[in-house]
């Protein structure tokens, strides 16, 4: 007798960046009456602890999610809201070290409850708990009875007694006691938007049975070895005969990286100027910008060439580009090597942009997704504004390029320590790469100073100045070194200093405005979206 297999119907995973956007319209279906996240919040879910999300698939359509993060017991135990523990719904919190896990959001898609979506999420929470030996599930679970029943209990801690002990029914509170959840209390604002609870919740634990909970925690972070290779190219600023000679001296530098096995190159910031240095007549600013915007179709096509024949992921510097609007902007392209190609403006143009080509500020930065790991550009003057590197690695980047172009050593410097900065206050590694040299013909491009560089945080696991590498000042060369991604977690989780972890969200944050031509935030800012909805909470 011949047997046929179908194929699942349902199914349940880890969750990965290109659910995002699925993931968002499932919110907007399950919560159609509070603010969505923004797609970078839920990318820094995601980035940040991998592990700790999933998605329900049903017929290849996502029908459940839920995130999660590790924290200490400290963090799970004491009171908290939403906002604070989940570091603006980013999960930036999320320690490696952390011997609990806390749940902080769950949605299932309201037609397809009958199919326990919700039940088995949870079931995927615990059996990640048990597998790394973890202590138990930490939740706040919304009472979303408690508004309608309000002037019946005396407050919500009275309520929630009530719904231990049968006495009233809670859809969500209920769901949690019948999955082996005890209560602990109620967190009074956890979450204003959740109206029907009258913004409070449930503080709720699940504790693992394979785990004794007199025994001391010893949840240290391995050091183990996720290795990067990194390299930056210091670039001599020098007169070309035409596009492909240019090419010719990328593609070096490309292919020296690329024998040395790097997994990326930068390039420096205006890199392509020197094709203006082939042109017959002096251009004005705004001729020489519709030039340069003339070759952008033939240069990402190059650099995708080199990125699939190298293997390599190469950032392409910036590139002065006028837009379909007709605002000129100064864009990074970045080619990675599975062939895709992606763009970062700079958002931050200097006066002296401003001033000869008329550059325009961009309004939109987030990771871009590689295969060593979600990566942020910021450049060159965007160093200097901390909270641009801080929406970067709130969205799980490890690593930030900054391309620059600086005329002065003054310049340079504050390029530099500003660089510098960012590694050690986001516990990250940056990536410098300079111009050298100048272009006597092309305005803007007179002299240049550089010393291009691969920052790290200073702790115990990096090097113990912070420079991985640097280059030689004001020589072409090319700059290489390993990085190893694990020491960050372990930074993160057990250094000396643990800035992102320590951040005070009960006193402040950042919030990126909303844009209507651009979905890198809800409405009104990056608003909580979590625990709000049946089975929700945690």
């Amino acid at each position: 007798m011949m047997t046929t297999a179908t194929r699942k119907r349902l199914e349940v995973r880890t969750a990965v960046p290109t659910d995002v956007r699925a993931i968002i319209r499932l919110i907007a279906r399950v919560y159609p009456g509070m603010p969505n996240y923004s797609p970078a919040t839920v990318r820094g879910q995601i980035n940040n602890f991998p592990d700790g999300c999933f998605v329900a698939l049903y017929d290849n359509k996502v029908v459940g999610y839920c995130a999660t993060m590790r924290v200490s017991k400290g963090m799970a135990f004491a009171h908290h809201d939403w906002e604070e523990i989940t570091a603006n719904g980013f999960g930036t919190r999320h320690s490696a070290a952390g011997e609990w896990l806390y749940g902080y959001e769950m949605a299932v898609d309201p037609k397809l409850r009958g199919l326990r979506i919700g039940q088995r999420l949870y079931d995927e929470r615990k059996e990640l708990a048990e597998h790394l030996d973890l202590h138990g599930i930490v939740i706040a679970g919304r009472m979303p009875g408690y508004l309608r029943t309000k002037r019946k209990v005396e407050g919500p801690k009275d309520y929630l007694d009530k719904v231990v002990q049968g006495k009233i029914r809670d859809q969500v509170v209920s769901f949690q006691l019948k999955n082996q959840f005890e209560p602990l209390g109620v967190l009074e604002n956890y979450l204003p938007e959740d109206k029907q609870s009258d913004g409070h919740a449930a503080h709720l634990v699940w504790r693992n049975p394979y785990v004794d909970p007199d025994e001391a925690p010893e949840m240290r972070v391995p050091r183990g070895v996720e290795s990067v290779r990194l390299a930056t190219c210091q670039l001599q600023a020098r007169a070309v005969q035409d596009f492909d000679e240019f090419i010719r001296n990328i593609e070096y530098f490309v292919d020296v990286a690329a024998d040395y096995r790097s997994d990326f190159i930068v390039f420096p910031e205006l890199f392509t100027l020197p094709l203006l240095s082939f042109e017959t007549k002096k251009l004005n600013p705004m001729e020489a910008i519709d030039k340069l915007t003339g070759y952008t179709p033939r240069l990402t096509k190059e650099l995708t060439r080199m990125a699939l024949e190298y293997n390599i992921n190469i950032i392409g510097g910036s590139h002065p580009t006028r837009a379909d609007d007709g605002d000129i902007q100064n864009i990074a392209y970045v080619a990675l090597r599975d062939g895709s190609v992606h763009t970062q403006e700079k958002i931050h143009p200097t006066p002296n942009e401003a001033f000869w080509w008329n550059i325009k500020g961009g309004d939109s930065l987030d990771v871009i997704q590689t295969d060593c790991g979600p990566i942020g550009v910021l450049i060159c003057y965007d160093s200097e504004f901390p909270e641009l590197a801080r929406r970067l690695v709130d969205q799980g980047a490890r690593i930030i390029f900054v391309p620059f172009c600086t005329d002065s050593r003054l310049g340079y410097m504050r390029v530099r320590y500003c660089a510098q900065a960012r590694a050690i206050e986001n516990q990250c590694y940056v990536v410098m790469s300079g111009n050298v040299g100048n272009l006597p013909n092309v305005d803007n491009m007179d002299i240049q100073y550089a010393q291009s560089a691969i920052l790290t945080p200073c702790d115990l696991p990096f090097a113990r100045d912070g420079i991985a590498a640097e280059s030689t000042e004001n020589v072409e060369t090319l700059t290489m070194a390993d990085v190893n991604l694990a020491d960050l977690s372990w930074a993160r989780a057990e250094g000396t200093v643990r800035n992102l972890r320590d951040r005070r969200f009960d006193l402040y944050h950042i919030e990126w405005d909303s844009n209507p031509d651009h979905s890198h935030a809800p409405s009104g800012g990056p608003v909580p979206a979590g625990g709000h909805n049946s089975p929700g909470g945690g």
